[in-house]
């Protein structure tokens, strides 16, 4: 898969910080890519370049096999986690403004508009002014104007902050369904359930540079421990040269629950028939860390030999 957007080397800094140093990512074209970090650790100024709102000290920024230039604007939709709508505009006659500073002509704009008021389910919204809108409601009225030209390449900074669970759903499946049309998404956000639930692949930024990258499943590999969770009845020992218990109790009915670690590394199947040896195995699940857990632990400084 070809890459629709790479960061080769990009330095940003503002006086005496350094906000981006050395920073490299490839976005694959059709994906939908994590850009994580704690607050303060340099997203923002990588989206703000990408975005042509400020540039690069060193380094540059790729887009579809060029370095970005002026006439990509029409190429990227940009959500914003620090919402930008004119408050005192109708949202109409905002909307259609957007979407002309984005290369629309008016009247392919109003068509396309129109389609989006009716899937939203938001037709009586033209005439009213932003500033009469819930948060959630303007969050709708941004993402249409972040998609509504069409982009190849759309950058989306905390997108359901503000949203109820139900709209928070109807937004994610617009965007998977954006992914579906070949659309590539930036997806930057704190909310790591969303990134097991949407992300192919990954760039975790802290402190100014890439500390973790790649897809999602191959992310998940580099942190698993060997350990296992199995239920079970019968006598466990603690270890046995195979395996060692990390803990252990007891559910209901008389199961039992433990928490083991291949110590070996040995096959799963000779793992399972070891253990089937001393008990009668009721379930047995790999542990997958969560981009949760990894996020703390490596935002923590405990996983620099793994990155």
């Amino acid at each position: 898969m070809s890459n629709i957007l790479e960061a080769q080397h990009v330095v940003k800094r503002y006086a005496e910080h350094t906000a981006l140093n050395g920073v490299s990512i490839e976005v694959p074209k059709g994906s939908i890519f994590g850009l994580l970090g704690p607050n303060g650790a340099g997203k923002t100024s990588l989206i703000r370049i990408i975005n042509q709102i400020t540039a690069p000290d060193e380094g540059q920024i790729i887009l579809n096999g060029e370095r970005l230039q002026p006439k990509h604007i029409e190429d990227i939709g940009y959500l914003p986690e620090e919402r930008g709508l004119y408050k005192k505009m109708k949202v109409g006659e905002q909307l259609l403004y957007l979407a002309q500073l984005k290369g629309m002509k008016k009247a392919e704009a109003l068509e396309k508009l129109k389609r989006w008021f009716i899937k939203f389910d938001i037709k009586d919204w033209w005439d009213k002014n932003v500033e009469d809108l819930s948060k959630g409601m303007q969050q709708k009225t941004q993402f249409i104007a972040t998609i509504v030209h069409e982009p190849k390449l759309i950058i989306l900074d905390e997108p359901f902050s503000g949203f109820d669970p139900i709209n928070a759903n109807l937004l994610k499946d617009e965007i998977l369904e954006l992914k579906e049309r070949g659309t590539t998404i930036i997806f930057s956000t704190h909310r790591m359930e969303s990134v097991e639930e949407l992300c192919d692949n990954i760039a975790l930024i802290n402190k100014s540079k890439v500390v973790l990258h790649g897809g999602k499943k191959e992310v998940k590999n580099r942190f698993k421990d060997n350990s296992y969770t199995i239920q079970f009845t019968g006598d466990l020992p603690n270890e046995n040269g195979i395996f060692e218990v990390l803990n252990r109790q007891q559910l209901e009915d008389g199961l039992l629950q433990a928490h083991i670690r291949n110590t070996q590394e040995v096959p799963v199947n000779q793992l399972i028939s070891n253990l089937i040896q001393h008990v009668e195995l009721k379930s047995f699940n790999e542990n997958i860390p969560s981009f949760n857990e990894i996020f703390i632990k490596v935002v923590g400084g405990e996983a620099n030999d793994l990155l």
